[in-house]
C-alpha cells in the first residue's frame, strides 16, 4: 500500500514539473517571438523613414515630421511589446494600448497634413507610411491576442505585407513625384 503511495506522489511530482516547463517554454517563445516582431517592425519603419527621406531630402520639415511619427510609433510598439512580454492575458491593456496608438499617429497625419497643407505629394507618401505601420501593429496585436502560438505565421505574414507596402510607397511616391 505504501508503495502504491509512493508511485502515486512521484507521478503527481512528475506532472507538475512537466507543467511547469511547457510554462516555461511557452513563455521563452512568446518572447523571442515577440522580439522579431519588433525587430521586424523597427527595420520596416526605418526602411520607410529612409526611403521617404532620402526621396524628399529638399523638406528637412517633412523629414523631421516622418521621423516624429516613426518614434512615437515604436514607442508605442515597444510599450504594447512590454506588456505582451508581462503577461500575453492583458487583451484589454493591449486594445487600449493599440486604440491610443491609433489615436497618436491620427493626431500626428493632422498635424502633417496642416503643416504642410501645400505638399499633397508629400502628405501622401507620410500617410501611406503611417497606415502601413498602423496595420502592422493591430495585426500583430490581434494576433497574439487570439493565439500566441500563431506569431511566427503572423510573422510571416507581416514580413510579405510589409514588402509589399514597401514597394507600393515607394511606387506612389515616384509616380506622384
Amino acid at each position: 500500500m505504501k508503495k502504491m503511495l509512493l508511485v502515486v506522489e512521484v507521478v503527481e511530482v512528475v506532472e507538475v514539473i512537466k507543467k511547469i516547463i511547457l510554462v516555461v517554454v511557452e513563455r521563452v517563445i512568446v518572447v523571442v517571438v515577440v522580439v522579431v516582431v519588433v525587430v521586424v517592425v523597427v527595420v520596416v519603419v526605418v526602411v520607410v523613414v529612409v526611403v521617404v527621406v532620402v526621396l524628399l531630402v529638399v523638406e528637412v520639415k517633412v523629414a523631421v515630421v516622418v521621423v516624429i511619427v516613426v518614434v512615437v510609433v515604436v514607442v508605442v510598439v515597444v510599450v504594447v511589446v512590454v506588456v505582451l512580454i508581462v503577461e500575453v492575458k492583458v487583451a484589454v491593456v493591449i486594445v487600449v494600448e493599440v486604440k491610443v496608438a491609433i489615436v497618436v499617429v491620427v493626431v500626428v497625419v493632422v498635424v502633417v497634413v496642416v503643416l504642410l497643407i501645400e505638399e499633397v505629394k508629400v502628405v501622401v507618401v507620410v500617410i501611406a507610411a503611417v497606415v502601413v505601420v498602423i496595420v502592422v501593429v493591430v495585426v500583430v496585436v490581434v494576433v497574439l491576442i487570439v493565439e500566441v502560438k500563431v506569431v511566427v505565421i503572423a510573422v510571416v505574414v507581416v514580413v510579405v505585407v510589409l514588402a509589399v507596402v514597401v514597394v507600393v510607397v515607394v511606387v506612389v511616391v515616384v509616380v506622384v513625384v
